[in-house]
């Protein structure tokens, strides 16, 4: 049961999971269900698309979260040890030099302030880095075997990424538009941005990906926002 306030730091690797928001949501389902209870603040969220393994000063967005984090005086959660890195070095380097506590959400009963827990998060992070090193050797594999059969690499990604990003926008402007009444009557009642997901999850309705009750206070605003523009 999470107490106290938070700030969550959120990762993909690639543009294209950034641009889909794959593994976003996931992330802060995770984190979620770690502060679920308790008497606990998230006051913020940063997200980063970048890999692993790069080192801080290419990380602004964790940057930004730690010295959130301290300004705050609030703990920052992740919801998984590999998104922080893949980077045994890097890894120890926050956990150790940042001044700022950090709580991992699939490990929630891990707490890196015990000599038990930071030996526990070594060993994780030991392994996440190896699980990183052999992605990449399997990648770089299966590349030179594309290249060897003639295949020009890296020359159509973003005209195939393009047409899947319309389509999902398109998406979701019609599911915004279909929820445009029931938008529309919450607002003549004057309710807040927090209380339309109240009302939201009250009466069942679902969400983008058919979830009834799951109504968080980031989708409202999405869909406000679509109606808007």
């Amino acid at each position: 049961m999470a107490n106290g306030k938070y700030i969550s730091y959120i990762r993909v690797s690639t543009s294209r999971q950034g641009a889909s928001g794959l593994g976003l949501e996931a992330q802060r389902q995770v984190v979620a269900r770690f502060l679920n209870g308790g008497e606990w603040q998230l006051v913020g969220e940063f997200q980063e698309v970048e890999s692993g393994r790069k080192v801080s000063r290419s990380r602004p967005q964790l940057m930004g979260a730690l010295a959130a984090c301290k300004r705050e005086k609030a703990t920052l959660i992740i919801a998984k040890i590999d998104r922080l890195s893949r980077d045994v070095r890097f890894f120890l380097e926050v956990l150790d030099d940042s001044g700022v506590n950090i709580r991992f959400a699939d490990f929630q009963d891990v707490d890196p302030k015990t000599d038990e827990g930071r030996m526990l998060l070594i060993n994780l992070a030991s392994f996440a880095e190896y699980e990183g090193r052999r992605i990449g050797a399997r990648t770089k594999a299966a590349l030179a075997v594309a290249k060897a059969r003639g295949v020009k690499l890296g020359t159509s990604g973003a005209v195939n990424l393009r047409p899947n990003i319309e389509q999902r926008q398109a998406s979701a402007d019609a599911f915004a538009e279909k929820l445009r009444p029931i938008f529309a009557g919450m607002a003549s009642e004057k309710l807040s941005q927090r209380g339309m997901v109240d009302r939201l999850n009250a009466v069942g309705i679902p969400t983008s990906t058919g979830e009834v009750g799951k109504w968080r206070l980031s989708q409202v605003q999405r869909i406000l926002g679509r109606l808007d523009a």
